[in-house]
């Protein structure tokens, strides 16, 4: 259970960020223009992108339990300055998603479709996050943990999507309230601390072992 939930908590401590990807799910909710194929093809996206992280430069790894190990440290660091910058936000605010719910000149599937795979897999960030930083993350688990690990990562991600897709009437007047993003971000900060904690940790053992 332990892989199970830190590929959970990493991938949606990762995944709720304020941007492009998001605030398009977002509005095609809003406008109920082709929101399944946006929510589905981005989950798809997360899906391909963790499994090769997961399943490819981590395998890459299991044999190299050294290189893991500073994959880890490095992985360990990136979420240590993720959290601090989320403490930051936190701290300071400046938060929040506006889009329009106004009404929209309807979108075929096909421009819909190649809108959301353009922002998401044009966005370099989506690489270092979901291949890197989570493949690195699950690098530490065995085969059994990865699996685990894995799943737990595309049902944040899933969830995340569905929710802010078809549940984007209810929440648009949550997510454009700063104080809310700010609750989030220090959320999101300690969860971040909490798995650096775990790979620091994990690679420390490794590298340096009493």
């Amino acid at each position: 259970m332990n892989a199970f939930f830190n590929g959970l908590m990493i991938s949606g401590s990762l995944i709720i960020a304020i941007g492009a990807q998001n605030a398009f799910v977002l509005k095609q909710g809003l406008l109920k223009q082709n929101t399944g194929i946006v929510v589905l093809l981005c989950w798809l996206c997360d899906v391909v992108l963790m499994g090769c992280g997961i399943f490819g430069v981590a395998l890459l790894l299991s044999d190299n339990t050294r290189a893991a190990a500073w994959l880890s440290l490095a992985g360990g660091v990136f979420l240590l300055v993720y959290g601090m910058l989320s403490l930051k936000r936190a701290w300071r605010g400046g938060g929040h998603m506006n889009v329009s719910a106004a009404a929209a000149t309807p979108v075929s599937a096909y421009k819909t479709a190649a809108t959301t795979l353009a922002l998401t897999l044009l966005n370099p960030h989506v690489y270092v996050d979901t291949v890197m930083l989570i493949g690195g993350s699950a690098a530490r688990f065995g085969q059994a943990g990865k699996i685990s690990f894995f799943i737990g990562a595309i049902m944040a991600s899933g969830i995340w999507f569905a929710g802010i897709g078809y549940g984007s009437r209810l929440l648009l007047p949550l997510f454009s309230r700063e104080r809310v993003w700010q609750i989030l971000d220090g959320l999101i900060a300690v969860m971040m601390f909490y798995l650096a904690y775990g790979l620091l940790k994990s690679a420390w053992l490794t590298l340096f072992p009493a």
